[in-house]
Order: C-alpha cells, then structure tokens, then sequence
C-alpha cells in the first residue's frame, strides 16, 4: 500500500532539497487531508499491570508547539524512510518519554488507514515497570492512566478515536 506513496514522498523530500531519511513534514493524502508524517506515522501505547489493580497504560501531554498541543496521547510520529511502524513508535517513545525497559511484550497493534497513501500504527506493549520521566521539547508531562479515567482526559483527536481499538487490545490480553 505504501508503494505509490513512496515515490511522491521521495520525489517531495527531493523538491525540498532535503537528503536524509526523515519523515518529519506534513503530506497531502490522496483523500484530500493534510496529515504529518512523509511515509506515515507511528505510536506506542505502553501497557503496565499492577499486582491487583486494574491496568495502566502510559499517556504523554503534547507540549504546546506541537499539534494538538495540550492534549494527551501516546508518544509517536513521523515513520523515516526505510523504518518499520514499529521501529518508528519505538525511536519516537524512546526521544519523547524516556529509556524503554529492555522488556516488553507486544499485545497487538492497530492500523489507522483513512487513505491508500497514509497510515498510523499504534503498537500496543506490555511492560513490567513503570518509566517516562522525561519531559522536553515534544512532552510537558507523562502520566500512568488506569484504562477508566482516559476517556475523561483531554485527548488528542486522532488517539481519542483510536482509543477504543487500543483499549480493546489491552483487556483483550488481560
């Protein structure tokens, strides 16, 4: 699916004068949108079960340069050329949140695809401590959310509509 797309988005980065890898820019999808991410974009919802307690998955608070800023979501962004969704959510999490625990255990994931041209993955991960105490340029604040109180947060569009998905692979791996 991705294969059209490539090549307007290299002969695009061409145009620009750019010549690394990055994905970083908005794109005009072939369904009329403008969305950010050259070769799409990823994310990663991080999943913590505390003995007893209902589940916990980390959120991010979007600083307020950023789009939808304000908002809470998972950590993600632009996929770099020749990166897979999930290698993408992983290099993004690990520059917005903080060190990754070396552990984890994928759940599934969900793929948001409103164009033939465009997608959005969310990987969804277990893991077995709780992490994301960085706070920089992208992240005003990460927080661990028990699964009831994410839908009374102010969220981030495209993760509130996501949400439900998301949510269905964390309980269904309970």
């Amino acid at each position: 699916m991705r294969a059209p797309y490539a090549a307007a988005a290299a002969a695009s980065i061409a145009c620009a004068g750019m010549s690394g890898r990055s994905g970083d820019g908005f794109v005009r999808c072939s369904d009329g949108h403008t969305r950010w991410g050259v070769f799409g974009a990823a994310g990663v919802v991080f999943v913590l079960r505390p003995a007893g307690g209902l589940p916990l998955v980390m959120l991010q608070k979007r600083s307020a340069w950023a789009h939808e800023g304000g908002t809470w979501s998972c950590a993600g962004g632009a996929i770099d050329e020749g990166e897979t969704p999930y290698e993408a959510a992983l290099r993004e999490a690990s520059e917005e949140v903080g060190d990754i625990p070396p552990h984890h255990r994928e759940l599934g994931e969900y793929v948001f695809a409103p164009a033939v041209d465009w997608q959005y993955t969310t990987v969804v991960l277990e893991v077995d401590e709780p992490f994301g105490a960085s706070v920089n340029f992208e992240t005003d604040a990460v927080a661990w959310v028990h699964l009831d109180d994410v839908d009374d947060m102010q969220l981030h569009a495209g993760f509130a509509a996501a949400w439900p998905h998301l949510r269905s692979i964390v309980e269904a791996a309970a």
